[in-house]
Parts: structure tokens; sequence; C-alpha cells
């Protein structure tokens, strides 16, 4: 047999691969994952099916059996019985027989149990209309088959995907079959739940125009493994609907979930609806929704049970999506269109966070400590009590610089004082990884320090807080590694601490940051870039004179009203 050329060899090995995962999908189960696909398995309440059916525009008023819906994982049948209800009702409108149905429903499920349940209920549903048990019995095993969604590649051209896809942590999967998953769904990294993959495929089988409804976790928008599918989604696909529902009882079981139902359609973003609920939320209120998001006229709606408001489009990118109300979203995406972000090349504004040693009892000292080393081998280092007060008060504290103002590691010969001390705390630096990775350089702190920043003014940050703390080091110091730090070589610092004291600006801070127990915000650097801020030189007079004596003052409703006008805002939304 001849050699292939590059190219059709090359299609011929991804061909052999693909079909040899495709083939795992009728394995038998093992006892591990048939017992974490039972503990995933969280079954939806019927109202919630039919909010989403009508959300995707699965109606009996369409010709149903001319397109094709996929419920990639139907479990007992929450959605086949309204998909198979709807579908029945549109062959009466449209004259069709349910014989013509055989290609416009694909269900899936691995267990067996599932399967049969689904059966049963779509015979039963077709009995009840007057069909015969052998044609039931038949439509019903066309419609719904035992099989592995994420692995099957058979399917394409969906103008629906719905469902509520399985909670099953990656790991609990079998190795072979975790890794077929990963390689046929990409967007699948980290420690993912396979909840992620069932929308990576459920994407890609769209047709132009198809729409996915699924219910599921919220947790893919803001986590690390989801970014990925964040990225799919923001490359080639439309936002339509984002509902979250935490307290709302959507399931037939009580779970700690974080629901949300999510409406995406295969087609470049365009103005999206994001909703927020209550627990109190039910199918009257529902459909009130539903009707609110269909016309067109207010921007908002609130009532005592959801708050829902139009964007112009949805968030984008592999970066973690906002959390917040609807109206906060509409006002932070407003932002994000008509500001640059904090850190910006143009103004040299740089987020950045101080010096990460690997062993501060080692590399830190106080005033009152008496270390016997080199006077200019003494760093003074800011910390986080510092700036407790709002204002910075150094409490003496030092680093042992290791670092020459080159960059380079200072000669150990050249600081007999400096080079006893780290010698007698030899062990502990040469067990730290990082001097394992380079023994030669086993005194050295795990991130260099950069001298050029100990002169100049700084915005501090301490990592935590309950709310938004911009302090200014006028300079002299080096930030500590719980300390996150602001440089600009164009904004006046204080008329900057007067924006980044606001609400406004600690608004982007609760929406894209991680909230601790007790709701403290983590103020790390890639939450503080996300911060959008004005021009610097379009502020006039009066507001940057208002913003920096809030700033100086700590008067956080100052500030807040400063930037308010400096944003264009008449208020901020809760």
């Amino acid at each position: 047999m001849p050699t292939a050329s590059g190219d059709s060899s090359q299609r011929y090995r991804r061909r052999v691969v693909h079909q040899g995962l495709f083939e795992l999908g009728s394995l038998p189960l093992s006892d591990s994952l048939q017992m974490a696909i039972e503990h995933g398995e969280v079954f939806t309440r019927h109202w919630v099916v039919e909010l989403i059916l009508d959300w995707v525009g699965y109606t009996p008023d369409r010709d149903l059996a001319n397109t094709v819906i996929v419920e990639p994982a139907c479990g007992a049948g929450a959605f086949v019985g309204p998909i198979l209800q709807r579908l029945t009702a549109s062959c009466q409108v449209h004259g069709r027989s349910l014989l013509d149905t055989a290609d416009a429903v694909r269900a899936f499920d691995l267990l067996d149990r599932n399967v049969r349940s689904s059966r049963d209920l779509a015979i039963r549903l077709m009995a009840d209309r007057g069909w015969d048990a052998p044609s039931a019995e038949k439509l019903a095993e066309t419609w719904i088959r035992q099989g592995d969604f994420l692995l099957q590649d058979e399917y394409r051209n969906a103008d629906f995907v719905v469902g509520n896809p399985p909670y099953i942590r990656l790991e609990d999967v079998p190795d072979v079959r975790m890794n077929a998953y990963r390689a046929a769904c990409p967007t699948m990294g980290g420690r993912a739940d396979i909840y992620v993959g069932f929308y990576e495929v459920g994407l890609k089988i769209l047709k132009p125009g198809g729409r996915l409804g699924f219910i599921c976790a919220d947790r893919w928008m803001r986590n690390q493994y989801g970014s990925q599918l964040r990225e799919l989604v923001s490359r080639a696909f439309n936002v339509e609907v984002v509902l979250t529902m935490h307290d709302v009882d959507v399931f037939l079981e009580a779970v700690s979930a974080y629901p949300a139902i999510t409406i995406i359609q295969s087609a470049p973003q365009g103005p999206a609806v994001a909703a927020d609920t209550t627990s109190s939320f039910d199918a009257t209120e529902a459909a009130s929704l539903r009707n609110w998001a269909g016309t067109e006229g207010e921007t908002s709606v609130r009532t005592p049970t959801f708050h829902a408001a139009r964007l112009p489009h949805w968030f984008s990118g592999t970066d973690s999506w906002p959390a917040a109300s609807p109206a906060r979203l509409a006002m932070l995406e407003d932002l994000n269109d008509r500001f640059p972000y904090l850190e910006d090349d143009s103004t040299g504004t740089r987020v950045g966070i101080g010096v990460a040693t690997g062993a501060d009892s080692v590399f830190i000292t106080n005033e009152s400590e008496r270390v016997d080393i080199e006077g200019d081998r003494l760093l003074p280092l800011a910390m986080v009590r510092d700036i407790t007060g709002g204002s910075f008060i150094w409490t003496g504290t030092h680093l042992i610089n290791p670092w020459n103002v080159d960059g380079r590691l200072v000669d150990l010969a050249e600081y007999p004082r400096l080079d006893r001390y780290f010698r007698q705390h030899s062990g502990q630096l040469r067990a730290r990884h990082i001097a394992r990775k380079q023994p030669t350089r086993w005194y050295k702190t795990i991130d260099k320090v950069d001298h050029r920043l100990v002169e100049r003014p700084k915005i501090l940050f301490p990592d935590m807080k309950a709310i938004i703390h911009p302090v200014l080091d006028r300079g002299g110091f080096y930030p500590h590694h719980n300390l996150y730090y602001i440089v600009s070589d164009a904004w006046d610092l204080r008329v900057l601490g007067g924006l980044l004291l606001s609400r406004v600006a600690e608004a982007f801070i609760s929406a894209y940051g991680v909230k601790m127990r007790g709701g403290t915000l983590r103020f790390q650097a890639q939450y503080l870039r996300r911060i959008r801020v004005p021009r610097h030189d379009l502020i006039n007079d009066a507001n940057r004179t208002a913003l920096r004596d809030a700033f100086d003052r700590r008067d956080v409703d100052a500030a807040t009203e400063a930037a308010l006008r400096v944003y264009g805002l008449s208020s901020l939304p809760d």
C-alpha cells in the first residue's frame, strides 16, 4: 500500500484516533463511572424545562418535524416529555404525521435504565394519542439511544440542543474515558466538570442560527476551568440569556449547584438579557420574564421575584465573566465599551504585586530586631499593616535584599556578614523549590527586586479587604507580596486614588473578583486590571480637585459622587 502524502496522512491519523475515541461510547460502564453518573444526576422541574423550550424557540407554531432537537443526557425524560408533547402538537398544527419526525429528536443517555425510562415515557405519550404499540416503540427507539454524547460523531446541524448536563468531576471518570473526553473536548481542561464538554459539543453541533438552552451550574463563567469554553463562546457564539437561579427550587431534589439557564445561539454576538431571581421565582414569574424579554422597550425590569436588564452585548474573552445584579452588569458593559483599562501602556500605568521571598522568616526583619548584615542590604519594605488606617505609616520592616540594582544576585564574597547570615539559614533556604531548581542561586528570593520601583510613588492595595482600600506610598519603599501596587507615568496618583476609592471602582472588583467567606474581596492584579477608567487628560479641573480631596480625606461618598460625574453615570445601580 503506498504511503500517503503529508496532509492526507495527517487526516488519516486523525480519523483513526477519532474513530477509536468514539468507539468508547459503546463500551460497558465501569462501576465507578456508573456511580458517578447516578450521583451526578439531578432532574429538572417541568416548568423550568418549559421555560427553556420557550426561550430557544421550540414551540408548536413552528414545523418542528422539519427541525432537529438534541437532548444530550435525557435521564428519566424530564425534557423528553415536553419535547414530544410540543412535537406532536406541532404535527397537528401543520398536518404532519408523526412518522415524519423520525429524525427530529435525538436523545442520549449512558445509563440503560434511563434510556428505558425515557422510551417508556415516549411510548405512553404516543399511546395517549392513539398510536399503536409497534409504531410507538419503533419511533421511541429511533429518538432515544444509549450512548455517550461527548463521544458521538453522528449528528450535526441541530436546530436546538437542550437539557441539564450531568455534574461529574472529570477526575471521577476512569482514565481511558477521561483521556477520550479531553481529546474530544479541548475546552475540558484542568479539574473541569464534564458539563463543560456538554456545552462544547452541544454548541459545535448547532447549525447557523441554532440555539442551545441548558440549566446548569454557572461556575464555568468564572472559574479557571471554564476559560477555554468562555473563549469558544466569545469567538463564535451569541450569548442571548443568562438567567441566574441560585436560590430557586429548579430541581426535583435539593442540591447546591449554582444553577443558571443559559441560551446561546450559533450567531455573532448581539444584545443579551441578564436576569437574577429570588427564591420565590416560579412558573408564573418565568412567563412574565419571558414576555418582558420578548418585547422592546424598557431596558430593565424589577419585580419582587426577578430583576432583569438588557445589555448591548455579552462579555468576552477567557477572563472570568462578571457576577453582579443585571443592572450592574449593564453598567459594567457600558463602561467596558466607553473607557480603557486601568493598566495602559499609553499612560505608563501598570499593576503589579510585591516581592515574594519563599522564606519570609529569613528575608524579612523589623527594626526592633538586631540582624548583623551590611546596611545597604536592608531595603525598606511596605507591609499590609502599614496601610491599615488608610494612610501609609511605615512600621520599620526591611527586606534582607540579595539583589543588586542591575538585577543580578549579589556576590556573597563581597558581603561577608550577609553571607554568614544566609549560611546560618541555608537549610531553610536550600529546601525551597526555587533553590532546588537553581542550587547555585539558593539565596535568591522567588521574585527579583526591581529597584526602580522603590522611589516611585505607588498606590497600594491589600490582598484582602471588605471594601476597596487604595493607599498612597509617596516613594521610598518596596511592597511585600501581600500588597498590590499601581504606578503611572501620566496620572496624578491622588486623582487616580479618588477614582479607585469610589464604589464605581469597587463594583468592578466585586463583579470580577473572588469573594471570600464573609464577603471579603480579593484585590489581585488580575482583578485590578479589569477596572476601567476615564482618560486622565479629559477629567476637568473641578472633578480632579474633588477626586484628589476625597482621596486625601478617605471620603468614599465624595469619591463616588465625583467618579459618577467623570464616568457619565447618574447613579450606581444596586
